[in-house]
């Protein structure tokens, strides 16, 4: 049985991490804090109790408890067979990581890149490994999302682009395949939406609440622009937009001003109980 590493105990890692253990899976999901991993391990269990009550299947929280391991620092991946990493969009942390990880990791792990814009050949490059590199793009919540973008870098090879494909379908997913231009498909959508919906706010054209109701009602959309961003996180939405402006040069990715002070006032969404919306407690 594989042993699969999740790098990031994050809203994301933590969402892979239960997506694994729910299929069968040995997980080490590792962070640099403690705490990070213990509210994980929460999350995990109160998610994997409510599955069937969100749409999904019956889970064995405690089942799924005890298929993952968790550490601090990224030594503990030193006998898995593939990394999710999934750390915040900040070039020089995940820089830094991959370097780390090279190092520590068995020659033939494959690591698996989970960005929502920045381009796999470039996170490769950092690597000695870069055939065995390659990008997927896990949606939010991971284990109720049935499809990811699929992204070969410039030197994956076709035994790693097949052996993650059929670790994707052990996980159940549909792999759609991407070529690795910054921001996929998704987010070179989704952020522009987003960025603009801030904007709207930003400039008092509407509240975010107006914003979201036109998306939820005239398009059929499940949630708002400001109500994904909150889920996503704010902080992360800023700085996957800042890296598509950055790559592209495009002033239409422009961040909105407001999101910057909203991140740097602590107002991530749920994860921080406070975004666009007021979430009492910390989710």
């Amino acid at each position: 049985m594989s042993v699969i590493g999740v790098a990031g105990a994050g809203v994301m890692g933590a969402g892979v991490a239960q997506n694994l253990a729910q299929t069968g899976h040995q997980v080490v999901l590792i962070d640099k804090d403690r705490q990070a991993l213990d509210t994980a391990l929460r999350k995990i269990e109160t998610q994997a109790r409510m599955s069937r009550l969100l749409g999904g299947p019956a889970v064995d929280a405690a089942a799924v408890l005890a298929s993952i391991t968790t550490a601090v620092g990224p030594g503990a991946l030193a006998e898995t067979d593939f990394v999710i990493e999934n750390i915040t969009e900040n070039w020089e942390l995940k820089r830094e990581l991959y370097r780390e990880m090279d190092q520590i990791c068995k020659p033939e792990t494959v690591f698996v890149v989970n960005t929502s814009a920045l381009p796999i050949t470039k996170v490769a490059s950092v690597t000695g490994r870069p055939d065995q590199v390659i990008g997927v793009h896990f949606m939010n919540p991971v284990p109720m999302k049935p499809a990811v973008e699929l992204i070969p870098g410039h030197h994956t090879s076709a035994e790693t682009v097949r052996r993650t494909r059929e670790l994707l379908g052990a996980m159940g997913k549909k792999a759609v395949d991407v070529k690795d231009a910054c921001g996929f498909i998704s987010n070179r959508v989704l952020m522009l939406t987003v960025n603009e919906a801030a904007f709207l706010v930003h400039e008092g054209v509407a509240t975010a609440e107006a914003v979201d109701e036109v998306f939820r009602s005239c398009f059929g959309h499940p949630m708002g622009p400001l109500e994904t961003a909150d889920l996503i996180g704010v902080d992360t939405i800023l700085y996957s937009v800042e890296v598509l402006y950055e790559h592209y040069n495009d002033g239409k990715y422009r961040p909105c001003p407001l999101l910057r002070t909203m991140t740097d006032a602590g107002l991530h969404g749920r994860k921080s109980g406070r975004g666009f919306y007021d979430y009492g407690t910390s989710a």
